[in-house]
């Protein structure tokens, strides 16, 4: 089992869900967060003072996953995400021990099951 850690633009988020959702994996948790990278800080003036914002808006998009569907996760967060620009976000892959649905009690990779009835 993997989680997928990204961290996109807020435009992005819209088109990876729907993608996601159609092949079968809607699971995802998202956050607002802030952050800075390789991306320059934006300069901007307010009533005649300029300021430079470092930390900037993104999202956290959090996907826990069975190992054979990482690949096809990355990939929907690389074409919808990706503009060329600094500032696109990044991808990390952990290593998940171990899963459970809290309802039922069950663990593992059965809890983490694509949705079959979404991708037909």
């Amino acid at each position: 089992m993997k989680k997928i850690e990204a961290f996109i633009r807020h435009e992005a988020l819209e088109p990876i869900r729907d993608r996601l959702a159609q092949i079968g994996l809607p699971s995802m948790t998202v956050a607002e967060v802030k952050g800075s990278g390789r991306q320059r800080g934006i300069t901007e003036s307010y009533r005649g003072a300029e300021t430079t914002i470092f930390l900037r808006p993104k999202l956290r998009l959090e996907v826990a996953l069975d190992d054979d569907d990482v690949e096809r996760v990355i990939d929907v967060i690389l074409e919808h995400a990706h503009t060329g620009s600094p500032g696109d976000g990044k991808i990390f892959v952990f290593d998940l021990e171990d899963a459970l649905r809290v309802r039922t009690g069950e663990n593992g990779a059965e809890v983490l099951a694509p949705h079959d009835s979404l991708t037909k």
